[in-house]
């Protein structure tokens, strides 16, 4: 066996990538962050760049000519677009001499969603390709590997060499038996369902009317909209808008029906818009921005909107984004989240270790502590209990 590092995704055929994880993006039915298109057109449509930090150098194991597993990884020279924060560990190897930089990161840029990562067909194909993964890294003058954002079903992969932490994100699920928007709110507390429909009634009574197309439907003129708010939103908080209109038009083009575009409209003018993805069971919300401040705009393009959109499409899931306490009153409920940390200086790993158990107790506290606040009348924990990272 032997593992290749690519240097872009394009060194592999789609079909031999999308064959690790499942991935016949037609209908959907697969996490689309992972697909080949969604990857690849990133590297394609300037999205990544080494002056930004991002370098590709994706892990494949063949089996002679055969591939048998792979990850999507980059070298990064700094810590921005992963959202999973190791920016006190970079300090601390700075203050002792060493450079935290260039480290290995298995990920997918700019997007805090669950998903594959260690991709194979076999789950002792990839056991083998995060050991060789570990194994290699210290002869590419890294400091460390991280795999972020890896779910339950691969964390065993990861053995006793990995450094185990946990998030919490607020995902909204359908319990199964919610066909319609009022289904869900009779579910909530009153004061809750108040609060919703006083929301939405606003933006109604605003003149604000929605139209939800996928990248098929989407004219330029869409697209033009949502990547102007995307970069607007950027901008005002300081960041760079990595995504360009160009990878947009690349994935109306190859990810058709996975691609979902909100926009809100009024008087015949787009006024904001949201760009989320679907695949399997799941929406994803990524990013929205608008030009108009009216009261409720952002709850009914970002949440509302989407949990419509999951009940008319039979979507189990809706995962909005990182962070945002303002989730849990509308039906979002906390999730844990997981990654998976190689430091290749043992001295640092084991002082980390200690750090990375208490971090884990305190999501789990926190965790708990919001759900303790549940909005739902009959409040439950998580059917799917989350285990915790480092089991």
């Amino acid at each position: 066996m032997e593992l290749r590092l690519l240097d872009s995704l394009d060194e592999l055929r789609p079909e031999q990538w999308e064959g690790l994880h499942g991935g016949d993006m037609s209908p959907p039915d697969g996490n689309p962050f992972v697909c080949h298109a969604f990857l690849a057109g990133l590297e394609r449509h300037g999205c990544l760049r080494p002056a930004w930090g991002w370098t590709p150098r994706h892990a494949a194991l063949f089996d002679g000519n055969e591939l048998i597993a792979a990850a999507p990884a980059y070298l990064k020279a700094n810590s921005h677009g992963e959202f999973v924060f190791d920016h006190a560990w970079a300090n601390a190897y700075e203050r002792a001499g060493l450079d935290y930089y260039p480290k290995w990161l298995v990920a997918v840029p700019y997007s805090p969603v669950t998903g594959p990562r260690l991709l194979a067909k076999d789950e002792s194909h990839r056991h083998l390709l995060a050991q060789a993964v570990r194994e290699i890294a210290p002869s590419l003058g890294v400091s460390s590997v991280h795999v972020n954002f890896l779910p339950e079903g691969e964390l065993d992969a990861c053995d006793k060499h990995w450094l185990a932490r946990s998030d919490v994100q607020f995902h909204w699920r359908n319990p199964g038996h919610w066909k319609h928007f009022d289904d869900f709110l009779a579910d909530l507390e009153s004061k809750k369902r108040k609060n919703i429909r006083q929301e939405r009634e606003k933006v109604r009574r605003a003149g604000v009317a929605f139209r939800i197309v996928h990248g098929d439907e989407a004219s330029d003129a869409d697209l033009l909209a949502i990547h102007g708010y995307y970069c607007a939103t950027q901008s005002m908080y300081g960041n760079h808008p990595a995504l360009t209109l160009e990878f947009l038009r690349h994935l109306a083009r190859t990810m058709p029906r996975q691609l979902v575009l909100i926009l809100a409209e009024r008087g015949g003018r787009a006024i904001a818009g949201a760009l989320c993805l679907r695949g399997g069971d799941t929406l994803y919300g990524r990013y929205w921005g608008a030009d108009a401040a009216l009261p409720g705009l952002h709850f009914e393009t970002c949440y509302y909107q989407g949990v419509d959109y999951c009940l008319r499409e039979g979507l189990a899931r809706f995962e909005p984004g990182a962070q945002g306490e303002h989730k849990v009153a509308r039906g979002f409920l906390p999730t844990l989240t997981h990654s998976r940390h190689f430091v290749a200086d043992q001295r640092f790993a084991e002082a980390l270790r200690p750090w990375c158990e208490q971090e884990l107790a305190a999501s789990l506290r926190y965790r708990d502590a919001v759900l303790d606040h549940s909005p739902f009348r009959d409040p439950s924990r998580p059917t799917i209990a989350d285990r915790p990272a480092g089991a």
